[in-house]
């Protein structure tokens, strides 16, 4: 997916819809809170790449509309929120000491 504004708006828009639909299914189930909920992990990795996503359109240098970065900034507050729940990064094998990858491996 090539870096744009308009990708970026689609990233968006994704994320507060699937941010509604969650908050349904939490209703659906007895009016769990949001933070007990197992989707809560989902969305924090999706907010995740929404954020990175923002941060390289930004340092691309291409024309952002205000209303845009008012929401990148908005994601990024509430990124800081839940940057907690985030599925760890692991480094591709090719990155790792010899240590780090019989470990991962279990050798």
């Amino acid at each position: 997916m090539a870096i744009s504004v308009q990708n970026y708006i689609k990233l968006a828009n994704f994320y507060n819809e699937m941010a509604r639909v969650l908050s349904a299914i939490c209703v659906e189930k007895g009016g769990i809170a949001l933070e007990n909920y197992v989707g809560r992990f989902f969305a924090a990795d999706v907010l995740e790449y929404i954020v990175e996503y923002g941060k390289r359109l930004k340092s691309s240098g291409v024309q952002i509309d205000q209303n845009v970065v008012d929401a990148m900034d908005l994601f990024e507050k509430q990124f800081e929120n839940v940057k907690d729940l985030v599925t760890p990064n692991q480094k591709p094998i090719y990155e790792m000491t010899i240590e780090e990858f019989e470990k991962i491996m279990n050798i």
